[in-house]
């Protein structure tokens, strides 16, 4: 199978390794490089190749209203348990923000 510069939905989702239903999610909240041309989408495999590593995940985590301070070590996990997970011992453990803050799902 040949690789095709321009790609639709299904392969674009592809080429990220993503689902159809996340890659749709970020095509509408992310500046997604993408032309709509009658009803469909349409993505340039360089463009989204080019969009992906230049994204910084800091950039992410910022806007994602995460304040916590990158320095601080408010979590230690000890050696794994007999389940293999990982025991959390911090005395003030801080609630993570969700990854998704911030995003709106239209219907």
């Amino acid at each position: 199978m040949t690789e095709r510069d321009i790609m639709n939905i299904d392969e674009a989702a592809e080429l990220l390794g993503v689902s159809i239903k996340t890659f749709n999610k970020v095509l509408h909240n992310e500046d997604m490089p993408a032309r709509k041309i009658g009803r469909e989408w349409k993505f340039s495999r360089r463009a989204l190749i080019d969009w992906v590593g230049n994204g910084r995940s800091r950039d992410f985590y910022k806007d994602s209203g995460d304040t916590r301070d990158e320095d601080t070590n408010d979590v230690e996990l000890t050696p794994r348990a007999r389940n293999g997970e990982g025991i959390r011992t911090a005395q003030t453990e801080k609630p993570r923000a969700r990854r998704t803050a911030g995003w709106q799902i239209e219907d």
